[in-house]
C-alpha cells in the first residue's frame, strides 16, 4: 500500500473480508455489517430506537405510524402488475383480469435491487406472496358457501389466480416511489403456474398423478405465507396451510399408513370447493396431489420467464418462512418453522459450499443436504436431529421406505426422532452481526389441555394465549448444538408477560434489519381481537425491539380486522414496505355488537384502504418513509 494513502471504505473491507463475502453483500451491505449503526450508537450511548412509540389503535380503520413518518397505500389487491386492467370495486373483474392483477391477502415481501447490487436503493423489484382469499370479497355474490348454486369454474379460476406471488418493478423518482407500468419484469405466479420439482422427492411414487405420471412437474403454488431470500439472489416462497384446499370424504380404501399421513397433515375438508371444478383437489380420486404442496419454492425474480422450482429436500410441512445463515466453511443453513400447534422447528444444511457468486444456478445447493429438526432441552441447550432415511428409527421397521418418504412425511419423521412440539413456530430471522436466530411462537391455547403436552422450558405457559419469541445461539451454522433463551413472553405483566415497553400479543412476522432492529408483527385472530383480555392490545401492529436490551416500541397499527405481516426495506434502510392482510375480517369485539360481513356488505367491519362509497376492503402494501428522508427507526 502506498505510504500516506487515504484508506477508503473499499480498502478496509477488502482487507478484512473474503471475495465471497463481498460478492454476497456488496460494498454497501458489508459497510453496514462491519460498521453497524447499532454498534456506533451503543458506543455513543445512543438508543437503537429513535422514534416515540405510538398508542394502540382501538378499532381505528387506518394505518398509523409515528410522528415524523408517512404511510402511503402503494399496491392493493386488484391493482395491475403492469399495464393490465384496473380494479373494479363491484368485484366484476374476471379470472383473466385477476391473472395480471395483484393477488389477495398480501403476506411476506422482499426488495430486490435493480441492477442486482446490494447498494442500489432507488430502483428494484418488489416480490410478495398472496396467501389466501376471502371469497365474500373476491366475488360479488361470494364463494361456494355463500351461493353454492352459483359456484362456477370461472370462480374457481379467479380464486386460483388470486393466490400466489406478485413481482412488480418499483422506482423512486424525485423522492417519490411508484410502480413501473408497463414493465417487462412484472409477473404473477399463481395456483396454476407450472413448476418443476427437484431433490429426493422428484419423480418419486409420492408425486405421480394422472396429470403428471412422471412426478416431475407440479401445477401451481398456494397458501404462500412467508418467504426468504437466498444469498445468491433468488426468492423463496413457502407453502403453509395447504391442507385447507383438499377434499377428503372417503379414506376407507386407503392403507393404514396413508390414513395416518392424511390425519397427521389434517387433510379432511376444503375451505374453497375447488374440487367441484378442478378434480385434482379431491383426494378421493387423486390421492397424491396433496403431496405436491407444502414445499419451499425458489425462482429468479430477475428473469420473468424462469420456472419456479419446488425444492423437496427442505421437507414438506406448513412452512411459515425460511431464513438463512452462512457457515464458516461456505455451506448454508436454512431455518423454518411449521406453523401449527405442537409442530416443530427445522434446519436444512447444504451438502456443498456456496462460492459467493450470484445467480440461480446455485439453487442446486438446495437439492443436496440434510434436513434437521430441533429438540429444546429444559436446561437452555438444544440439538438438531437429522431426518435421514436409515438413521435412528427412520427405517422400514418404523414405516419409512426411502428418503423421499421421510421428506414427504417430515412431520411423521420428526415425531419419531423426538423433536420438541412448539407453540406454533412461525417466522425465523437471523441477526446479521451476531448470527443469533430469532423464532416467533404465536400462541397455543391447547398447551396443557387434557392429555396434550404440558408446558416446558421452551414453551413455558399452558394455555399460551399470547405467544413468545425465542433466541437461538450457535457456534456456527453447520453445528448441531445450540443454546436458547426466551427473548420475551408476550402479553401484560399480569398475564405473565415480560415485554419491556409497548405491549403486544401473538408475535408472528419477524425481520432484523442491518442496524440490528428486530421488527415484530402481530397476528391476533378475529376470534379474540378487541375483546376481553385482548382489548388492551387494540388492532394488530408492528413493533421495533432492541434485542440487546429488550426495549420495545410500537411503530405501526393496522386497520380493523387486519393482520400486519411482511416487511421489507431498501438497502439504505430509508424506505420500508409493510403488508396489511385481510382488512375487513370482523373482530370479536364488533361481532358481539352484531357486525357481520356478507357478500352484500363486504365492508361491514373495514372499508380500508379506499374508504369508497360501496367499497370493499383490500389487502395492500403500504410504503413508509421518514419525513426528513432518514433511516427508518432512528
Amino acid at each position: 500500500m502506498t505510504p500516506n494513502k487515504q484508506l477508503t471504505i473499499q480498502d478496509l473491507i477488502a482487507a478484512r473480508l473474503s471475495r465471497r463475502q463481498v460478492l454476497q453483500y456488496g460494498i454497501g451491505g458489508l459497510a453496514a455489517a462491519l460498521f453497524p449503526l447499532s454498534a456506533c450508537q451503543r458506543q455513543l450511548n445512543r438508543p437503537l430506537l429513535g422514534f416515540e412509540g405510538i398508542a394502540i389503535a382501538d378499532l381505528t380503520d387506518n394505518v398509523v405510524v409515528p410522528s415524523g413518518y408517512r404511510a402511503q397505500v402503494f399496491y392493493r389487491w386488484g391493482d395491475p402488475i403492469s399495464d393490465g386492467p384496473t380494479f373494479k370495486m363491484d368485484a366484476s373483474n374476471t379470472a383473466k383480469d385477476q391473472l395480471v392483477q395483484a393477488g389477495m391477502h398480501h403476506d411476506a415481501l422482499h426488495f430486490f435491487p435493480l441492477p442486482n447490487e446490494a447498494t442500489q436503493s432507488a430502483h428494484g423489484l418488489l416480490v410478495m406472496n398472496h396467501e389466501y382469499i376471502d371469497a365474500q370479497i373476491l366475488h360479488a355474490d361470494g364463494g361456494i358457501f355463500d351461493s353454492p348454486e352459483n359456484y362456477t369454474a370461472e370462480k374457481t379460476r379467479k380464486e386460483q389466480y388470486a393466490h400466489g406471488i406478485s413481482v412488480i418493478e418499483v422506482i423512486s423518482r424525485n423522492g417519490q416511489w411508484q410502480i413501473v407500468r408497463p414493465s417487462l419484469l412484472a409477473r404473477r405466479i399463481t395456483a396454476r403456474t407450472p413448476m418443476a420439482v427437484s431433490g429426493p422427492v422428484a419423480g418419486s411414487v409420492y408425486l405421480k398423478t394422472a396429470m403428471d405420471p412422471l412426478g416431475q412437474e407440479i401445477l401451481g403454488t398456494l397458501n404462500n405465507c412467508a418467504n426468504g431470500k437466498t444469498p445468491w439472489g433468488t426468492y423463496l416462497s413457502c407453502e403453509e396451510n395447504f391442507q385447507n384446499y383438499f377434499e377428503l370424504t372417503d379414506s376407507d380404501d386407503a392403507s393404514e399408513r396413508q390414513q395416518a399421513a392424511w390425519e397427521r397433515y389434517r387433510i379432511k375438508r376444503s375451505y374453497y370447493g375447488w374440487h367441484e371444478h378442478d378434480a385434482r383437489f379431491h383426494v378421493d380420486f387423486h390421492p397424491n396431489e396433496v403431496n405436491r404442496f407444502g414445499w419451499v419454492i425458489e425462482f429468479d425474480p430477475y428473469h420473468p420467464g424462469s420456472q419456479p422450482i419446488k425444492r423437496s429436500a427442505l421437507g414438506r410441512f406448513s412452512h411459515e418462512n425460511v431464513a438463512h445463515k452462512l457457515a464458516k466453511d461456505g455451506r448454508v443453513a436454512f431455518y423454518s418453522g411449521d406453523d401449527a400447534k405442537f409442530e416443530y422447528v427445522y434446519k436444512f444444511i447444504t451438502r456443498d459450499a456456496w462460492d459467493g457468486s450470484q445467480g440461480p444456478q446455485h439453487g442446486q445447493l438446495l437439492d443436496h443436504g440434510v434436513l434437521h429438526v430441533a429438540r429444546f432441552n429444559d436446561n437452555g441447550t438444544g440439538e438438531w436431529f437429522p431426518l435421514v432415511y436409515g438413521q435412528d428409527e427412520l427405517t422400514e421397521e418404523h414405516g419409512f421406505e426411502s428418503q423421499a418418504d421421510v421428506l414427504v412425511h417430515a412431520r411423521l419423521a420428526a415425531d419419531v426422532v423426538g423433536a420438541t412440539p412448539m407453540d406454533r413456530p412461525e417466522w425465523v430471522t437471523v441477526q446479521p452481526e451476531t448470527g443469533e436466530v430469532f423464532i416467533s411462537m404465536t400462541n397455543n391455547t391447547k398447551r396443557g389441555e387434557g392429555a396434550v403436552a404440558s408446558r416446558d422450558a421452551a414453551n413455558p405457559r399452558n394455555d399460551n394465549q399470547f405467544g413468545h419469541i425465542l433466541t437461538l445461539r450457535e457456534a456456527d451454522a453447520s453445528v448441531l448444538k445450540f443454546d436458547w433463551e426466551v427473548l420475551a413472553l408476550a402479553g401484560s405483566e399480569a398475564q405473565g408477560g415480560t415485554v419491556k415497553g409497548d405491549l403486544y400479543a401473538n408475535p408472528d412476522g419477524l425481520m432484523i434489519d442491518m442496524r440490528g432492529v428486530l421488527w415484530v408483527q402481530t397476528d391476533m385472530s378475529d376470534s379474540v381481537l378487541n375483546e376481553g383480555e385482548f382489548t388492551q392490545f387494540g388492532n394488530n401492529q408492528m413493533l421495533a425491539i432492541d434485542p440487546a436490551t429488550g426495549e420495545t416500541r410500537r411503530f405501526l397499527t393496522g386497520p380493523v380486522g387486519c393482520e400486519v405481516t411482511g416487511v421489507a426495506m431498501t438497502p439504505d434502510l430509508r424506505t420500508m414496505w409493510v403488508n396489511i392482510q385481510h382488512p375487513g375480517d370482523v373482530p370479536k369485539g364488533l361481532a358481539k355488537r352484531g357486525v357481520k360481513k356478507t357478500p352484500d356488505q363486504p365492508n361491514a367491519a373495514s372499508n380500508w384502504p379506499d374508504h369508497a362509497v360501496n367499497g370493499r376492503p383490500r389487502s395492500a402494501t403500504v410504503l413508509i418513509t421518514k419525513n426528513d428522508g432518514g433511516v427508518i427507526g432512528t
